[in-house]
């Protein structure tokens, strides 16, 4: 085949336009690279646009051929922005365009209006100005919008029948497509972990891990809470607790105070973002994610796959991930005192911590894998991209 006659053959591929809010640190921005890094890049063309801003995670992005735009859309109402994104979308000409999430739900009528024939809307968790989903005004924004939309991702079953029980959505155009791991990358350490500071960790210490957005919806000051009060359950038995707190926001400030206010600031490690997850994760003998609302997180099955057992919220996706008794606990969202117990049990006891780590590896295997994901996915842009207009 001619260079040409090879470039030509490339360029049939169809082109996905993937519009996010923002393409930063966080769940659903993991679960997109994750996805992009994934498809068949012989069959499928990318292109990632953030109506507001793209930072430097874009560079987990491993394909080159995989343009990022980022639209700069301001705070608030900025019809400008949705300008430039209908000027994007004749440009790109793409295929298929998949939204995700509230902030990016009237782009699909931008992109029907840009010509695009397929269109998807991914629902990846709650929004912390819509926590239960029950606002009447979102709900009919997705019904009315819902007639442009060829099919919805739901990525927990929770998401799946809030959709179609309770927004309206048939469900003959919901597709329930559970998020995945890379269980290469995330792995159960096999020597002593040396990832993170030495003087905060002392050898022997029982650390407590968490990656999370330091934001309302995440509940971090509760985990904070229940840290302080675990850790003084448990020194008298002579286990020195300690704290990892991984991510950023609004909040984090006042998980800081809240240590210090306890004397407990150093048993606490929340350096913000940028600190490499994995091998962090392989430092910890416990994950604990306690949100209000959670879709699927992408941070529990990281957990899972690292071998760790998972103290998690009752809530959402939590419930379909963490089988209580045998890859963890649940707890009512909002309790510390509860979390604060559950972290108490596996903190005194190794063999729990290690048989329930072991059980949680193994469904993170069986279950979530990435290659699982990405092939779901992929089944669903074939159909969708074989069709033109909306789902019947």
């Amino acid at each position: 085949m001619s260079a040409a006659a090879a470039s030509a053959a490339q360029e049939s591929r169809p082109l996905i336009a993937h519009i996010v809010f923002r393409l930063d640190v966080g769940g659903l921005e993991n679960g997109l690279v994750n996805l992009v890094n994934g498809l068949p890049a012989d069959e499928f063309r990318h292109a990632i646009i953030a109506l507001s801003e793209a930072t430097s995670f874009q560079k987990r992005i491993r394909r080159a051929d995989v343009a990022v735009h980022a639209l700069g859309k301001r705070p608030g109402k900025d019809p400008a922005a949705y300008w430039r994104l209908l000027k994007l979308l004749r440009a790109l000409k793409p295929a298929i365009v998949h939204t995700r999430n509230l902030g990016t739900l009237d782009c699909t009528f931008i992109a029907w209006l840009a010509g695009v024939q397929a269109r998807v809307h991914g629902e990846h968790g709650w929004d912390i100005f819509d926590p239960d989903g029950t606002r009447p005004r979102y709900r009919r924004m997705r019904r009315t919008l819902g007639v442009l939309i060829a099919r919805f991702v739901a990525v927990s079953r929770d998401l799946e029948g809030w959709l179609v029980d309770r927004v309206g959505i048939p469900a003959r155009k919901v597709a329930r497509i559970c998020n995945g791991v890379d269980t290469d990358r995330f792995q159960p350490r096999t020597a002593a972990a040396a990832s993170l500071p030495g003087a905060a960790f002392p050898a022997g210490a029982v650390l407590i891990g968490s990656v999370t957005r330091f934001e309302e919806i995440k509940d971090p000051l509760n985990l904070v809470r229940a840290f302080i009060t675990a850790r003084a359950a448990v020194r008298a038995r002579g286990i020195d607790l300690r704290l990892v707190m991984l991510g950023d926001g609004p909040l984090r400030p006042a998980a800081l105070a809240a240590l210090e206010a306890a004397g407990e600031a150093e048993a606490g490690w929340l350096p913000g973002a940028g600190v490499e997850v994995a091998p962090a994760l392989r430092a910890c003998d416990v994950f604990v994610l306690g949100s209000r609302r959670e879709g699927i997180s992408n941070t529990i099955l990281e957990a899972m796959a690292t071998g760790l057992p998972v103290i998690a919220s009752a809530t959402g996706g939590n419930l379909e991930l963490v089988l209580p008794g045998e890859t963890g606990q649940l707890v009512p969202p909002g309790d510390s005192t509860a979390l604060a117990a559950s972290i108490v049990r596996y903190a005194t006891d190794a063999e729990l911590r290690a048989r329930h780590g072991r059980a949680a590896r193994a469904r993170a295997l069986s279950e979530y894998s990435l290659t699982r994901m990405v092939g779901q996915y992929r089944d669903l842009y074939r159909a969708v991209g074989g069709r033109t207009g909306v789902a019947a």
